[in-house]
């Protein structure tokens, strides 16, 4: 299904860009006073080529997956089963994303794609378990490229489900313990970039962990190299179950013309693995704030993008994305509800 959705993405149209762009110069407003709001207006606006685009429903997918590097090496600085703990959270509407997504309307979606043990009495949480917990990329692949695609697949269904159900945003979180691991080792190998310029300290290790972190990094690299040929291998070989989901959710979102909200540090791994697969994915995609790991700036800066947000984050959960959807809809409303300066009878800079 994946590969039929990267095909189906287009390029942003130069006429709507225009179209947009002409109706916010147009606005009672000096040119560009309203500065980064002006530009997510214009590009909302040309992804949904919609006259009046509006961004009032807003959808947030946290996915959920384990990692078999954290459980046997030892690099996080809380054990796995946090994961199942903080999904029970997202279920009981008590942690940071369910406390945001509610100030800014936001539904939350949280789908079980990786998790190694899935509490059955969690009502609510959506199954579309692919394993139970990635290998140890440390001493081999993380995954088949086979699970690896049905992964991709659960984050083009998850989009596809937001688009039917009426949804024109939707925003990528995770949830996995250890999880700057496997998306440091992405980043290595697909920006590429050095370890150690890529490795920060996740949920708060210490300095004797982060060295430990960067030598896994190291040797998941070494490990894998002969299995990388190209980003589907490499997520295989080096990912996790949330990240692929996240790569497949901005497929698919970009595939239906939705706008897609990209967190931090994790899901920027699962988008770039969808913008190495088609470029094209990259103009539909909104990453909300640099995160305080070290290589999220490394990231940004060699693809030339500029993050929405930088207010020193590093929670995941699509806590960020969450802040900068609610800008979206801000931006649309200036766009589709400030009066032109014809329609008040004022000449443009006078």
């Amino acid at each position: 299904m994946w590969k039929k959705r990267l095909k189906q993405i287009q390029p942003l149209s130069e006429t709507w860009v225009k179209l947009a762009k002409d109706r916010v110069d147009n606005l009672v407003k000096p040119k560009g006073s309203l500065g980064l709001l002006e530009d997510m207006a214009i590009r909302a606006a040309a992804i949904r080529e919609e006259e009046y685009p509006s961004f009032d429903k807003k959808k947030v997918v946290v996915f959920a997956g384990d990692h078999g590097v954290a459980t046997e090496e030892n690099i996080s600085a809380f054990p796995q089963e946090v994961t199942g703990l903080m999904v029970k959270n997202f279920i009981d509407g008590v942690a940071a994303i369910n406390v945001i997504s509610r100030s800014v309307g936001a539904d939350v979606d949280v789908v079980d794609i990786g998790m190694k043990e899935s509490p059955s009495d969690l009502q609510g949480l959506i199954r579309k378990n692919v394993v139970r917990g990635t290998g140890n990329i440390a001493r081999g692949p993380a995954m088949t490229v086979e699970d690896a695609e049905r992964a991709i697949n659960v984050g083009v269904e998850m989009a596809e489900k937001a688009c039917d159900q009426g949804f024109s945003i939707v925003a990528a979180g995770e949830m996995g313990i250890g999880n700057t691991t496997p998306s440091a080792a992405l980043f290595s190998s697909l920006l590429p970039a050095d370890v150690f310029d890529v490795t920060g300290r996740g949920t708060g290790i210490d300095d004797d962990t982060l060295g430990r972190k960067i030598k896994v990094i190291e040797r998941a690299l070494e490990a894998n190299k002969n299995r990388i040929k190209d980003p589907v291998s490499a997520l295989a070989a080096l990912g996790g179950m949330e990240i692929a989901g996240i790569c497949g959710l901005c497929i698919g979102g970009a595939a239906k013309r939705m706008v897609v909200v990209v967190d931090g540090f994790i899901a920027s791994a699962g988008a770039f693995v969808a913008m190495k697969l088609n470029p094209l994915v990259k103009e539909y995609l909104f990453f909300a704030h640099c995160s305080q790991e070290r290589g999220h700036r490394v990231f940004f800066r060699k693809e030339n993008i500029r993050p929405v947000l930088d207010l020193n984050m590093r929670l995941g959960e699509g806590t960020g994305a969450c802040l900068v959807m609610q800008l979206i809809e801000h931006a649309a409303r200036i766009y589709n509800e400030m009066a032109t300066f014809e329609a008040v009878g004022i000449e443009p800079g006078s």
